[in-house]
């Protein structure tokens, strides 16, 4: 078969040793800006018609709709990226502080809200248990213990080799890792309603709070440090701005160029072929695609011996989930930026979406209202909402092609009755994302919509690690490699591999 080739010095005679990042989620956005400021030319491609990934952004009907993510927390792992270019996030980026990060509403109405002043949260604390006032604050006292190790020194650590995660055994153990979040949550705090309050983290990651290790834990130390912000205009403001350093510094998107497979010569990755047929040639190669779709479909052609095929179906997927978007006629003043809303279940309900992986009839729901920031996001006088259910991911058998009406009509109804009053009749703007779009369009496997679950055995060096077992200078990126999933875990993904790549001087 014959192929039209890049060569691998461009049009404008730029010389510099070629790095290919594929896909422009926030994980090979912050590799690119990273691999030129190393010096290398930099092509991403990414199979949509914009950037983003998972931080995508959907406009109809006036309406701004975020994907996501839409939770900012560690801003300074993006304003590192702008200082790389010279230039400061802030001339570029307005962030705002939310106040408060969540409001949490149980079934019974109660409401917590969680922010990032000591003296009000304890106060929420005393409002469900006064007696546990005392285990908070051992809590989060814990939580930065573990802080201290599992972000500070692992998530930008390297973990190519056993060696690299039996040095670290030792501080895991000190904390005592093989714990899950809720475990350790349940420790220090006696009220039931209070141990979800501060073990549910790991929902906003793919993982259960009741199987991931406890190293999570340390999101709540690490959101009350930085606190949780919002980018005015959305998610899209935030994607824009990189897309922006990166053409700045001469290097370019191709949008609409899906890659079909990543080549290789000698044991090394040398480019990679788009479905069109046009091959790209590279010095390095960057994927920014879901980990397992890497191994099983870009490197179907080649021998793989740790992620092979059969190792990745034993994988443990993290859940799916449905996302209804959707515009009303009319604003909500009393509904905060971020809520959770729980249902009636907690531990029954995620059993059901990770271990049996059946749609339950019951859920609980995460309530995205940014206009209550940015009033810009929709019309005037209107609000854009999206609402996310945790559901199973695609090895459950739910027909998402006939049940992703229904199943939207329950939760409208659900928001209904409790912080949305008449929202049916106030709907003026409404799309859906399900499982299938999670497989079919962001090419997720098993429509998993945060890659393999961290649980401790699928976690630093036992997750698809940053430098490609498999190849040289084929390296991994984003939610389904180390550290993880979420805007922290992603961008720390692309500080590891900066540490990794070869400096480009070398390859000239």
């Amino acid at each position: 078969m014959t192929f039209e080739h890049s060569q691998n010095t461009n049009r404008d005679g730029d010389n510099r040793p070629h790095a290919v990042v594929i896909g422009s989620g926030y994980g090979g956005l912050a590799a690119a800006i990273r691999l030129g400021a190393r010096g290398y030319r930099v092509t991403v491609l990414e199979r949509l018609d914009a950037a983003g990934g998972r931080g995508y952004v959907f406009r109809q009907d006036g309406f701004t709709f975020d994907a996501g993510p839409t939770i900012v927390t560690a801003p300074f792992l993006f304003e590192e990226l702008w200082s790389l270019c010279g230039k400061k996030m802030s001339d570029d980026i307005d962030l705002r502080l939310m106040d408060p990060f969540y409001r949490i509403r149980f079934d019974d109405g109660r409401t917590f809200d969680y922010c990032g002043d000591r003296d009000r949260i304890r106060a929420e604390v005393a409002k469900f248990c006064p007696a546990d006032l005392p285990g908070y604050d051992r809590f989060m006292k814990a939580s930065e213990g573990v802080f201290r190790v599992g972000f500070e020194k692992l998530s930008s650590m390297p973990f190519s080799s056993i060696i690299d995660m039996v040095k670290v055994a030792p501080a895991m153990a000190i904390h005592r890792s093989y714990r899950s979040v809720f475990q350790f949550a349940s420790e220090y705090l006696s009220d039931e309603a209070l141990r979800i309050v501060f073990s549910f983290h790991p929902l906003l990651i793919g993982g259960n709070p009741y199987s991931v290790t406890s190293v999570y834990s340390l999101i709540s130390f690490l959101e009350q440090r930085w606190g949780v912000h919002f980018a005015m205009g959305g998610t899209g403001a935030l994607v824009q701005g990189l897309v922006g350093l990166i053409e700045g510094q001469g290097n370019k998107i191709r949008y609409k160029s899906p890659v079909a497979r990543i080549l290789a010569e000698h044991g090394r990755a040398v480019g990679v072929r788009l479905e069109s047929g046009e091959v790209i040639d590279a010095d390095i190669v960057v994927s920014n695609a879901d980990a397992a779709t890497t191994y099983n479909t870009l490197l179907a052609d080649e021998p793989r011996f740790r992620w092979t095929d059969s190792r990745i179906e034993k994988s443990v997927s993290s859940m799916s989930a449905f996302v209804w978007y959707f515009g009303t006629r009319k604003r909500y003043e009393d509904v905060a930026h971020h809520t959770i809303l729980l249902g009636p279940r907690y531990r029954g309900l995620l059993h059901d979406i990770f271990d049996k992986k059946i749609l339950a009839e019951d859920f609980s729901l995460y309530l995205y209202r940014p206009t209550a920031t940015d009033p810009s996001m929709a019309p005037k006088g209107c609000d854009s909402f999206y609402v996310l259910s945790p559901v199973p991911n695609l090895e459950g058998d739910t027909d998402w092609t006939t049940e992703a009406e229904p199943y939207r009509k329950r939760i409208a109804a659900y928001l209904s009755r409790t912080v949305l009053p008449d929202l049916e009749a106030n709907v003026v703007s409404s799309r859906m994302t399900t499982p299938l779009d999670f497989q079919n369009r962001l090419q997720s496997f098993r429509g998993a919509a945060f890659g393999m679950q961290p649980i401790l055995l699928q976690s630093a060096w036992f997750r698809p690690n940053n430098r490609s077992e498999e190849l040289d200078r084929l390296y991994l990126v984003g939610a389904g490699t180390h550290p993880g999933a979420g805007l922290p875990g992603v961008l720390s993904s692309a500080q590891v591999i900066d540490r990794l790549v070869p400096d480009a001087n070398a390859l000239i």
